[in-house]
C-alpha cells in the first residue's frame, strides 16, 4: 500500500500463501439500517445457504430494486453475486428471523422511486451521492504479494453517475479531526491504490486480525487466484 495511508500496526498480518463483470448501472442507492441479510450458497457447501449484511438497495436503470454488497472487489448486486466457488445469491431474509423473501421489500421500492422522481436520471458521470458504511467493511491491502496483509475500515460508499461505486477509505496522514465522517476531505478510493486486494465484512476481518486458521486459509486461496 502507498506510503502516504498505512494504517498498519496490529491490522498487519503474518501471511503465507476472477475479474467479474462490471456492474448494471445504478441510479441511486438507499442504505439498509434494519439489518436485513443476503443469502447465498455455493458449490462447495450445496445444502448450505450462508448470510452477509446488505448495505444498500440499488434502483438500477432497467428499473430493478436489489440489494448491494461488497463482494470480493466491488460492490455487486445480489442478482450479479459470484465467488470462485461458484456461488450464487439465494434470497434475502430479516435478521434473527426465518422469513426469507427475494423481492426488495415494498417500502425500499418506494423511497427509491421517489428518490428517483425527486433528483432525476443523472446527467455525467460526476458524483451523485455518498452513504455511510454500517456493516464493518474493511479493504484488503497487500504490497508484497500477500505475504502481509494491511486491513482498513471502509467510511463510506460513493456512487458516480455512470453507475460506477467507490469504497472511501481514510488517508491517515491526511486526517484533521475525528471521527472520519463521508464527505471528509481525507478519504480516498481504496480500489484506485494499487495495493487493493479484496473487501471482507466485519466478522471475517476481526478473524483475520485473530489469525484465524479458517480465515487465512480462505485468504490463501483467494491469493492463488488474485
Amino acid at each position: 500500500m502507498a506510503n502516504r495511508r498505512d494504517p498498519r500496526g496490529n491490522n498487519v498480518l503474518p501471511f503465507t500463501p476472477r475479474r467479474r463483470a462490471s456492474l448494471p448501472p445504478i441510479l441511486r442507492l438507499s442504505p439498509e439500517y434494519d439489518g436485513m441479510e443476503l443469502l447465498y450458497a455455493n458449490d462447495q457447501h450445496p445444502d448450505t445457504l450462508f448470510s452477509i449484511k446488505i448495505l444498500a438497495w440499488a434502483r438500477r436503470d432497467d428499473g430493478e430494486t436489489v440489494a448491494v454488497v461488497p463482494w470480493l472487489k466491488e460492490l455487486v448486486t445480489a442478482t450479479d453475486l459470484a465467488d470462485p466457488l461458484n456461488g450464487r445469491w439465494e434470497g434475502y431474509r430479516l435478521p434473527d428471523s426465518d422469513y426469507l423473501f427475494r423481492d426488495a421489500p415494498p417500502h425500499k421500492v418506494r423511497e427509491l422511486d421517489a428518490a428517483v422522481e425527486f433528483f432525476g436520471r443523472p446527467d455525467g458521470d460526476g458524483l451523485i451521492q455518498e452513504i455511510p458504511d454500517t456493516i464493518g467493511t474493511h479493504a484488503v491491502f497487500s504490497e508484497d504479494q500477500f505475504e502481509t496483509l494491511s486491513l482498513t475500515e471502509v467510511v463510506s460508499w460513493r456512487l458516480y453517475g455512470d453507475g460506477t461505486t467507490k469504497a472511501m477509505v481514510a488517508d491517515e496522514e491526511a486526517v484533521t479531526q475525528t471521527p472520519v465522517l463521508p464527505g471528509d476531505g481525507c478519504l480516498c478510493p481504496a480500489q484506485e491504490e494499487p495495493d487493493f486486494r479484496y473487501f471482507f465484512q466485519h466478522g471475517i476481518a476481526n478473524r483475520l486480525k485473530d489469525h484465524d486458521p479458517e480465515a487465512l486459509a480462505a485468504i490463501a486461496m483467494l491469493a492463488t487466484r488474485n
